[in-house]
């Protein structure tokens, strides 16, 4: 079923907006098929893997459907881990963000009740919550079931296996009988059906059937990292490894410009592809890409269709695909044209690992286990290269002067390990003395204060713009405070900006495809002095 754009699906302005800023670009396909199912009040059957988009499948028409003139319980999820319940409750929030008054709350074993007690009183309309920890709170009634209008029942296979069979029962004998069901579920066994046939209300079946897919032969790797350390994992792999080409693919295009402003800043030459670009920088930055000026580009699954470039290296998954199709897509990019190829996944979280062992059964391929590289790997590996790279000059070059230089050092008490063991030394230094030139002349003298970078965008007072549009629109897109930004100088036409250095990339990255006061602008490095 070919996916389309959530604005298709008929949610409301507010939701809609929600989606845009996490940066989603296309529904998934279980999404496609439930949400509008789910929007007309039927009960709905979702067969489908972990990691697949259900959260927003049920999370979504859960939002649609509250009265917010009652300030009770609406929607109640359950979930089998506490770690799934507080990341479908945040990401429902997130959906939520522009609908007022409406918000979700994860309740669930080991945190203090008495706090979860306190937060209920504030009425939250959508509970999502393991089966244990609800039913604790039903026991002392602080939780009102009469309003209740829908009821999801989240991997429903994984609470069997877990044994809270009973418990869902007894939750679901409480709620009132005109609810709505909803069930997911990676697995269609006996136990499930038979839960489905007794508690849901001729239900619609929606089974998402992937594309048989040939997964290629590339070396498959995943490592568990957390969230706050992505970006220093990838920056260690991509030296350890140096590909001539990598890819690299975030799940949202806000993901893409943040780590695209966050690889540059650390001086790797990185780009962005994603679907708010306009065609004509899209087109640019393949180009560049192709021609390898760009050695790392960092995209969305959708902005990738089409790449074709044989000489990418590396794919990384900076985030875990919510398809398994997006997956074989994506590491299909490498290891072409009989080359050998690498593919990382970082997962983080419980909810990671079974959308990984997801994409595992799906692809029928092994997907291995790595650590974490060290500064230690790094440097052995650049020693191993170092020395491949010595072996390849001696064995082609043609070094009779050179042996003559070392001849004579010899011939002043000084050995031959020694010679060679200095213009290492002096070959290192010279290397991290280059590095450090390169980062350093990044912007070159844009006559900003110390510690700054000035910036040209092509709007000025003719446009209406004043500083605090100029700081305004920096400091919200980018998220950096406004105190922080320097010097604006407005001009007919044009505007000068000082902003921190560290954080000039990730300005110009982000800015490169906004407005101000509603028009595009062009941002870039001002040239010379004031």
């Amino acid at each position: 079923m070919e996916k389309i754009k959530f604005s298709q699906l008929q949610v409301s302005k507010e939701v809609l907006q929600g989606v845009e800023d996490m940066g989603f670009e296309e529904a998934t396909a279980i999404q496609t098929k439930s949400i509008p199912l789910i929007m007309e009040g039927k009960d709905v059957i979702g067969h489908s893997q972990t990691g697949t988009g259900k959260t927003a499948a049920f999370g979504i028409p859960a939002l649609e459907s509250i009265d917010k003139d009652i300030e009770n319980m609406q929607v109640l999820v359950l979930c089998p881990t506490r770690e799934l319940a507080v990341q479908a409750s945040d990401e429902i929030n997130k959906y939520g963000k522009y609908k007022k008054g409406i918000k979700a709350m994860p309740i669930y074993g080991g945190q203090p009740i008495i706090r979860q007690i306190k937060a209920l009183k504030k009425r939250p309309q959508i509970i999502v919550g393991t089966p244990g920890r609800v039913m604790d709170h039903m026991r002392r009634h602080t939780l009102k079931m009469e309003n209740i209008k829908m009821v999801v029942l989240d991997e429903a296979d994984e609470m069997l296996n877990m044994g809270f069979r009973e418990d869902i029962e007894t939750i679901l004998k409480d709620v009132p009988k005109d609810r709505q069901t909803i069930l997911f579920s990676a697995t269609m066994s006996k136990e499930i059906l038979k839960l489905t046939k007794k508690y849901q209300n001729n239900p619609e079946l929606v089974k998402v059937v992937h594309k048989k897919l040939t997964v290629p032969s590339v070396e498959q790797y995943y490592l568990e990292v957390n969230n706050n350390i992505k970006l220093d994992v990838l920056s260690r792999l991509i030296d350890m490894h140096n590909p001539k080409l990598a890819l690299v693919f975030c799940n949202t295009k806000r993901k893409v410009d943040e780590l695209v402003g966050q690889m540059q800043s650390r001086g790797y030459s990185a780009e962005g592809l994603h679907g708010d670009m306009r065609q004509a920088t899209r087109t640019r930055v393949m180009d560049a890409f192709r021609k390898g000026v760009v050695d790392i580009l960092i995209a969305t699954d959708v902005a990738a269709r089409g790449i074709d470039v044989d000489d990418v290296e590396a794919v990384f998954n900076f985030d875990v695909p919510q398809d398994e199709e997006y997956y074989v897509h994506r590491i299909g990019r490498t290891g072409r044209v009989g080359r050998v190829g690498k593919a990382f996944t970082f997962v983080s979280g419980r909810k990671e690992i079974y959308s990984l062992k997801g994409i595992q059964k799906y692809t029928n391929t092994k997907i291995h286990p790595q650590q974490i590289p060290t500064a230690k790997d790094i440097e052995e590996v650049r020693i191993q290269d170092f020395k491949k790279e010595v072996k390849k000059v001696i064995k082609k070059e043609e070094l009779r002067k050179y042996i003559e230089i070392v001849d004579q050092l010899m011939s002043e008490d000084v050995t031959s390990i020694d010679v060679a063991a200095a213009m290492i030394k002096m070959y290192v230094d010279k290397e991290e003395e280059v590095k450090e030139q390169e980062e350093s002349d990044v912007f070159g003298d844009t006559g900003a204060e110390p510690g700054m970078v000035r910036l040209f965008i092509n709007v000025g007072k003719k446009d209406k713009v004043r500083p605090g549009d100029v700081v305004g629109a920096i400091a919200g897109e980018t998220k950096m405070s406004g105190k922080l930004i320097g010097t604006v100088d407005i001009y007919d036409k044009y505007t000068f900006v000082e902003v921190p250095r560290e954080n000039a990339r990730e300005v110009l990255t982000i800015m490169r495809n906004n407005q101000i006061k509603g028009r595009p602008i062009v941002i870039e490095p001002a040239k010379g002095k004031r």
